[in-house]
């Protein structure tokens, strides 16, 4: 069976056009950068305290002190990963007073992050005997699978 070409025609913002066809998969960006956007996406996911603050912010906002109790890492590490989340659009900052509170910035990143649950669940197996990504970039131990 011929595989199915990866590209489309562009519309003006540089995302493909899908295809209405029912069997037809869903394409990443036609232009380079599009594709490098969609990967720096995904990079700003792939540290699991970064999720762990993401799944946490869902349902309300936390200041950065509950934020730390929360997570059990230092309330620098923790700043860094929300700065970094802020800056990728993930979270929203309200300042009052001396506090600044974070919550998710777009509700789409509930549906996300449960997408991503499930699929990981339904591919456990396959993750855990991945040789080809670490389970870790710090080289930290990963809790056995669940």
């Amino acid at each position: 069976m011929a595989e199915q070409a990866l590209t489309a025609d562009p519309v003006p913002d540089g995302r493909a056009v899908v295809p209405a066809s029912p069997s037809a998969r869903a394409l990443l960006p036609v232009a380079a950068d599009g594709v490098e956007l969609v990967a720096r996406f995904f990079r700003a996911l792939a540290d699991p305290a970064r999720l762990r603050l993401l799944e946490f912010l869902l349902p309300a906002e936390h200041t950065v002190s509950e934020c730390v109790a929360h997570i059990g890492l230092s309330q620098g590490r923790v700043s860094v990963h929300l700065a970094c989340l802020a800056d990728c659009g993930y979270v929203q900052v309200r300042r009052s007073g001396r506090f600044a509170w974070y919550k998710v910035a777009d509700p789409r990143v509930a549906d996300l992050v449960m997408l991503a649950r499930s699929l990981a669940a339904d591919n456990a197996a396959a993750l855990a005997d991945c040789v080809r990504i670490a389970p870790d970039p710090a080289g930290r131990p990963q809790p056995p699978p669940a």
